[in-house]
């Protein structure tokens, strides 16, 4: 007997920008708050997602404090407790953690990372291989938890991007390709067939997403 189809939407969300954004390498470094823009942006978030058809009925962060702030006037909009998954983390960078941007794209290394993650793992830390598997396996989890459900995730840049790829089918040496803004968001749907991506990196209204 064929089963019944499910379709869980997982709302993944980028943290709001830090005081850090576009110039540094943060990665697990602890201490990292939201600005005073990325307090405004999360803020817009839970305004944004009022206008969602099919409200969300789960909330998961990252452990990360940037995360969790970004989650918090979202969980108080729609009644929801953040739940931390650790399958949210940021990328583990390694040595390169805390490092500027500008001073890492000079490294002979930094060629890999934009044009062959793959191959590549970060100095003492984890590769895009590993991130990626990571990332999936947490989201399948959830989508297994809530199906039929729409829920939100509020992750990392490069997970968020992994995940995307590999919704779509893109090799993770083309997932640099993507690109993630602070506070966007981007949805899968998980079915009982292959993943849906509805949208990706949207920073506008959600009131007409969903499948078609």
């Amino acid at each position: 007997m064929t089963s019944r189809p499910t379709f869980t939407t997982i709302l993944l969300v980028r943290h709001a920008t830090t005081t850090t954004t576009g110039t540094l390498l943060p990665g697990r470094t602890p201490g990292l708050h939201l600005s005073e823009k990325g307090l405004a942006q999360a803020q817009e978030l839970a305004e944004r997602l009022k206008g969602l058809a099919r409200k969300p009925t789960a909330l998961y962060v990252s452990p990360l404090e940037r995360a969790r702030e970004t989650a918090a006037p979202l969980a108080k909009a729609q009644r929801l407790r953040p739940v931390v998954e650790r399958g949210l983390l940021e990328c583990d960078f390694g040595t390169w953690t805390g490092k500027r941007l500008s001073t890492l794209s000079r490294r002979a290394e930094w060629r890999a990372v934009q044009s062959a993650p793959s191959t590549f793992r970060f100095p003492e830390g984890e590769s895009f291989s590993e991130m990626q598997q990571r990332v999936w396996s947490a989201l399948e989890k959830l989508a297994r938890r809530h199906r039929n459900r729409t829920i939100v995730a509020v992750s990392h840049a490069d997970p968020i991007k992994a995940a995307v790829t590999y919704a779509q089918g893109v090799p993770l040496d083309l997932f640099q390709r993507t690109v993630i803004s602070p506070c966007s968001i981007s949805a899968l749907v998980f079915t009982n067939a292959t993943p849906i991506v509805l949208c990706v990196n949207s920073t506008g209204s959600l009131k007409e997403l969903g499948p078609s």
